[in-house]
């Protein structure tokens, strides 16, 4: 018997790497001899660097940087290890991209979650103000990944606090925008009506040389009712003024992009991924917008690894009818499929939801829910380790008695 195992995190509950770990245990119990293939995932999101870095034997780095109002704060970030392929198949998401990753042999690949350094995390209903909050740190995180070696980047863009257009990033990497005077314009996207040009020839010499995988399964072009700041902005703290204010201003920023430099931003799907940090980096980098969980299962060969497999076992916090849509455990089950068309595929969740059977046609062969009463959520949360490897464990029973 050969299980690959490949969850996400349980949000508040495990990270991807404790859930294989619960899972492989359970299994054990009933088929203490088979082979476990053990693959933490996530889908570009919070968790993605430690899964990646889990997954491939990696390290994690920290650096300092600034945070969305621009106070120092430390970030973690992760350079992969060897089990990714680094050469290869580290971006193994693009043809291009792995093409250019094997071309430098000394290139490493690093994963960086954007919300690290400009995450939403950072603020409160008091300080949250997407009129003066940056991506500088972000800028930060990818220079310190440069110093490291990386020439491949893995960049997930979820759960930001700011509306800038990517501006600070770019800025940290070394782009100057200028108002009329030739004077650098304050940073925030409440500042960029204030934008007359922009010079990028002190952009890190780096970047023209490094691929950027954007991990993102967001769609939003940078402006108008669909963007980043109509859609995104109140969950960040703007009004109704604001978020004219802000579309306004991105406008006028993507005006000037594609003045100075030639490329369209504004309507690009995906430029409003974090507040526009899609734009910036589309704009200023060698970037290649991707679903965050087909880069992660690529980057840790997840097709390659279910060959031969009997059984795979995915799972995350709650499964319901929207897990079709970019979710770990359906990508999960599309990729183990492409390296094993016979393969079995059971995912465990702590919530199961309406329209589950939905499921059941696109890949997913199973669903079980790992609660086994109705408990308080810090219970639940609390035994989550044990129930899932409880539930693992007569998953296995029922695979014995099937065979």
């Amino acid at each position: 018997m050969k299980f690959v195992i490949a969850p996400d995190s349980f949000k508040g509950c495990m990270t991807a790497r404790q859930a294989a770990e619960a899972m492989r245990a359970g299994l054990r119990r009933v088929f203490p001899d088979a082979e476990y293939v053990m693959v933490p995932m996530a889908d570009g999101g919070e968790g993605t660097v430690q899964s990646l870095v889990d997954a491939t034997g990696g390290e994690l780095r920290q650096a300092t940087v600034l945070d969305p109002l621009q106070r120092r704060a430390v970030a973690e970030y992760g350079l992969l290890g060897a089990a990714a392929g680094i050469d290869g198949a580290a971006a193994g998401a693009d043809a291009d991209v792995a093409a250019g990753a094997a071309s430098d042999s000394a290139g490493l690949t690093a994963v960086i979650e954007m919300a690290a350094a400009s995450g939403i995390q950072f603020v409160n209903d008091k300080t949250r103000n997407p009129l003066v909050t940056t991506t500088y740190g972000t800028g930060q995180l990818i220079r310190a990944a440069l110093d490291d070696g990386a020439r491949t980047i893995i960049l997930g863009v979820g759960g930001s606090a700011t509306n800038d257009g990517g501006a600070g990033m770019a800025e940290a990497l070394g782009v100057r925008f200028l108002d009329v005077d030739g004077n650098p314009i304050p940073r925030g996207g409440g500042f960029l009506d204030r934008l007359d040009h922009i010079d990028v020839s002190g952009i890190d010499p780096r970047i023209a040389e490094t691929r950027m995988l954007i991990a993102s399964d967001v769609t939003n072009p940078l402006v108008g009712p669909k963007g980043a700041s109509a859609v995104f902005g109140p969950q960040k703290g703007a009004t109704p003024d604001m978020v004219a204010r802000l579309d306004a201003n991105l406008t006028h920023y993507a005006d000037v992009i594609r003045r100075d430099l030639g490329i369209e931003v504004a309507d690009a799907p995906g430029a409003g991924g974090a507040g526009g940090l899609g734009a910036g980096l589309l704009a200023f980098t060698k970037s290649t917008m991707r679903s965050g969980v087909e880069i992660v299962s690529q980057t840790v060969r997840l097709a390659d690894r279910a060959i031969g497999a009997d059984y795979c076992l995915t799972g995350e916090g709650g499964i319901d009818f929207q897990t079709q849509y970019g979710k770990t455990p359906m990508g999960v089950a599309q990729a183990v499929h492409r390296g094993n068309p016979e393969i079995g595929v059971i995912a465990l969740a702590g919530y199961v939801g309406e329209g589950i059977d939905q499921l059941y046609g696109l890949g997913i062969d199973a669903v079980f829910g790992i609660v086994p009463a109705a408990v308080p959520l810090d219970r639940a949360l609390a035994d989550g380790p044990a129930n899932l490897e409880r539930t693992a464990e007569n998953v296995g029973r029922l695979i014995r008695i099937g065979r």
